[in-house]
């Protein structure tokens, strides 16, 4: 009987070891941060991610309430580079010739979201569910962008002006466990708010992006920067012993 048991002891032993292991064919999960608005470099650093020659990818416009300019400005930044653009509309009626939000998102090799007000554009995501569908794009390892309130979305918290009168905290839906600071010294009212949230620990530890500069996230680990200047930065802050610490990140420039 004691052979037994350590027979089935050793099996579960064995069992918990390859259950623990990382699966080594699941894909990666990817997200391109950056500061400000959607530039053609940023699609272009997107487009390599995906490792396609042409790669599909959606812009969500939700943000901007699917303004007509930001989806023609986005057309007019893909025309010339190696992509198939799409956008997805939340403000839809009801037809059974539309592919659904599901349909449409995990057929794409990457999805990029635009700026705008942050707060309404994840409310109207969780209704719609599309909250859930960005979850399933990101494990299935269709990449993930955007930046200002595309970028904020993907973190814990950031301050936004998403509300009346002045910047506020919006919880971001946590793919990335850090807080974030977009447009980090382009609006001056933005770093001495995110560090003092930092400070009495309103926020966690996070990353903030000038306006011209990027983050890449592979399995939710800080990878690369990216920045399209020399003038655009990234950084790492947290607190230590009481203190702001503010660790510049090195970045590489794309154009």
């Amino acid at each position: 009987m004691k052979k037994t048991f350590l027979l089935a002891l050793t099996a579960c032993m064995f069992s918990f070891i390859a259950f623990a292991q990382p699966d080594a064919n699941a894909p990666t999960r990817t997200i391109l941060a950056y500061g400000g608005q959607i530039q053609k470099a940023f699609i272009k650093q997107v487009i390599a991610l995906t490792g396609k020659s042409k790669p599909r990818i959606c812009f969500l416009p939700t943000a901007s309430a699917d303004n007509p300019n930001g989806i023609n400005n986005w057309y007019e930044l893909c025309h010339d580079v190696s992509v198939e653009p799409y956008w997805l509309s939340v403000w839809i009626n009801s037809d059974f010739r539309q592919q659904s939000f599901e349909e449409k998102l995990l057929s794409m090799d990457a999805i990029i979201v635009g700026g705008g007000n942050t707060l309404n554009m994840i409310a109207i995501w969780k209704a719609q569910g599309i909250d859930t569908v960005l979850r399933k794009a990101y494990n299935k390892g269709i990449i993930l962008a955007g930046g200002s309130a595309g970028s904020l979305c993907w973190f814990n918290a950031g301050y936004s002006d998403s509300r009346p009168k002045a910047l506020s905290i919006v919880a971001g839906l946590a793919f990335l466990p850090f807080s974030h600071c977009p447009h980090y010294h382009s609006e001056p009212s933005r770093k001495p708010l995110y560090i003092a949230a930092l400070l009495d620990g309103r926020m966690t530890p996070g990353y903030a992006c000038d306006d011209k500069a990027g983050i890449v996230f592979l399995n939710e680990r800080y990878s690369r920067s990216i920045a399209l200047d020399g003038s655009s930065h990234t950084y790492f802050l947290s607190v230590k012993e009481g203190k702001i610490s503010e660790e510049l990140l090195e970045a590489q420039l794309v154009q």
